[in-house]
């Protein structure tokens, strides 16, 4: 039996020009791909509604989440990197620092200074990864190592976040360095007994990782942070041994005990502070810190 043919069709609906959605109006989640509407992520510290997952954040984000508004005085932003090998390859060292500065607006891959949380005295140390991946050479490994010496000689405690993909290879053996160089100054505000808390963020890999990250009297880690030494790959292909699942991440490091406590991002500041009430002694609560530069220099 022939179906019946409709002599009268509905008219077509001309579905007109196609309209672009602005650029950075809205952003997928890398985890459940859910659609976020960028303000809302911006007021939600960047952290999806939905998973959870915590997207990155700059050095200078991550200062004003941490410290007291209008507390935070930087320090050494005057140091900048310079291309001591003359290192070239598709691009030079010295172009790439030139692009990198102009693109993210700070002068190296790490912001540190002095402030306060709640009220206490902090030395402070925050890598930005959108600087060369965050990479340790001899600017972030100095300013790194002054934060130290800054905490040991004006007895303030010291929280570095770490955001790093390891050691700048442009640099060579000078940035090799930096990892003993980070480490001796640690060894000396431990005998200055003052606390020294580090957090690891999305990633904190290779030479950071084998060196001041992990050294801390406190390791705390944000949700699902990718931390490690070497890459995936290479550990296999070293070791010809199949790897756990997730060795690299925060959770599986906290359960084997290099990590204290996985923090979401909601309440990382109260829980810096409370461990320096337990950590920290009673003479760091002064009314102003000191802002000069480290005795030790």
């Amino acid at each position: 039996m022939n179906k019946s043919h409709n002599p009268h069709p509905a008219p077509r609906i001309p579905s007109g020009p196609k309209r672009d959605i602005p650029e950075g109006l809205w952003v997928k989640c890398p985890d459940c791909e859910q659609m976020l509407y960028t303000k809302e992520l911006d007021q939600n510290q960047r952290v999806c509604k939905h998973c959870h997952h915590h997207f990155p954040l700059s050095a200078r984000e991550r200062i004003a989440l941490l410290v007291d508004p209008g507390s935070f005085q930087e320090a050494d932003a005057g140091l900048l990197s310079v291309d001591a090998l003359r290192f070239q390859g598709v691009r030079s060292y010295a172009d790439r620092l030139a692009h990198y500065r102009k693109q993210s607006g700070l002068s190296d891959a790490v912001i540190s200074g002095v402030g306060r949380i709640a009220g206490k005295p902090v030395s402070l140390a925050v890598m930005d990864f959108r600087f060369l991946g965050g990479s340790m050479g001899s600017v972030v490994g100095e300013k790194i190592t002054r934060a130290i010496e800054r905490g040991a000689g004006e007895k303030m405690p010291v929280i570095i976040v770490s955001a790093s993909g390891g050691a700048r290879m442009y640099e060579g053996m000078l940035s090799l360095l930096q990892m003993a160089k980070t480490s001796a100054a640690l060894g000396r505000l431990k005998r200055a007994r003052m606390p020294f808390l580090s957090v690891l963020t999305n990633p904190t890999m290779a030479g950071v990782t084998a060196s001041f990250a992990s050294l801390g009297d406190i390791i705390l880690a944000e949700p699902r942070a990718m931390i490690g030494f070497a890459g995936a790959r290479v550990i296999r292909e070293t070791t010809h041994q199949e790897l756990p699942k997730g060795f690299q991440t925060a959770e599986f490091l906290y359960e084997k005990g290099l990590i204290d406590q996985i923090v979401h991002r909601h309440r990382l500041r109260a829980v810096i502070s409370s461990f320096l009430d337990y950590l920290a002694p009673a003479s760091v609560r002064r009314e102003e810190p000191a802002r000069g530069r480290s005795r030790a220099e």
